[in-house]
């Protein structure tokens, strides 16, 4: 019996690109991997717009499609990882339908499965997205890997092609905020990265803002670090550097009581850095809390509306 590939295609408001990706894949699978079942999962986040009319039609031609709908939109990560823990086949290749990352690499993707490979991932060599946002992205996971516990890939994206064994290691997890990312960094066995050029969006608008990478960003460093450590640390180094200054400025003024002023700047400008500071720290334990009581509530990643041939 032929081995199943499940294309998993997680999709918010995509009706300029779905029937696209379906041609590409579809024109792959036939050319290439011909030798292969093959299924294409989209997992629709409650597209507002006519993506699911889309899938429905493309469903209704091709016994090949099928489709969840999710019940409403339960954000970026918590779809993709649902998505991809939905696979049915031998493995599953996570593909988005902005089509940034190219279809065509699973042909490479199977080639290296085939060797052995339990999980093969996209690393991006080089991104045509926004420079400044690539930059950020880059020095990112470089912080990240200075104060992880294990060893974040740089770059790395979601885009790859999951054994089944692994796919069920997902599905043990039960975490309702998972970084998907993190995860794969840290379970991810027999592994192989494979370099890529990201490309841009081919058509539509892409719905990632500055707060959704921060939230994403965020998970990331509250799930794989101790940042929340640094706090003791700054505040211990911060204690001894104005304990010193508390000597210098009491001997100083004892030593030259008249020509030695206190002055209210150094006072003011001590109080500022050091509220900053305590600040700082207060939001970065917020947001450990935050993190902490959503995975306490222990709700489910999505709720489902409806299947289609699944």
């Amino acid at each position: 019996m032929d081995k199943l590939i499940t294309i998993v295609v997680p999709t918010y408001n995509e009706e300029l690109n779905v029937r696209n990706v379906y041609d590409r894949v579809t024109a792959i699978m036939k050319e290439y991997l011909s030798n292969y079942e093959y299924e294409i999962l989209f997992v629709d986040n409650c597209s507002l717009d006519s993506t699911r009319e889309i899938i429905r039609n493309l469903s209704d031609e091709d016994p090949h499609v099928k489709a969840i709908f999710n019940a409403r939109n339960f954000g970026y990560v918590r779809n993709v990882f649902y998505a991809i823990s939905q696979v049915k086949g031998d493995c599953g290749f996570l593909l988005h339908a902005d089509l940034q990352n190219p279809p065509e690499m699973l042909v490479d993707f199977v080639k290296h499965w085939e060797e052995g490979y339990k999980v093969i991932v996209g690393v991006k060599k080089s991104s045509k997205e926004n420079k400044l946002l690539f930059a950020f992205k880059k020095a990112y996971y470089k912080f990240m890997n200075k104060i992880s516990d294990i060893e974040m890939i740089e770059q790395l994206t979601d885009y790859g092609l999951y054994d089944k064994g692994f796919i069920e290691v997902l599905r043990s997890l039960d975490d309702p905020v998972p970084y998907f990312k993190g995860i794969v960094s840290e379970l991810g066995y027999q592994m192989k990265m494979v370099d890529f050029v990201q490309n841009d969006r081919e058509n539509g608008k892409s719905f990632t803002n500055f707060f959704k990478s921060y939230d994403y960003a965020m998970l990331g460093i509250t799930t794989y670090t101790k940042i929340i450590r640094a706090a003791s640390w700054i505040g211990a180094i911060l204690g001894m550097i104005c304990l010193v200054i508390a000597i210098i400025t009491f001997l100083s003024k004892v030593l030259g009581w008249q020509d030695f002023p206190t002055g209210i700047a150094a006072i003011c400008i001590g109080t500022f850095f050091i509220g900053a500071v305590q600040m700082f720290f207060l939001g970065i334990l917020g947001e450990y809390v935050m993190c902490i009581n959503t995975r306490m509530l222990h709700r489910p990643l999505v709720i489902e509306e409806e299947r289609i041939r699944y």
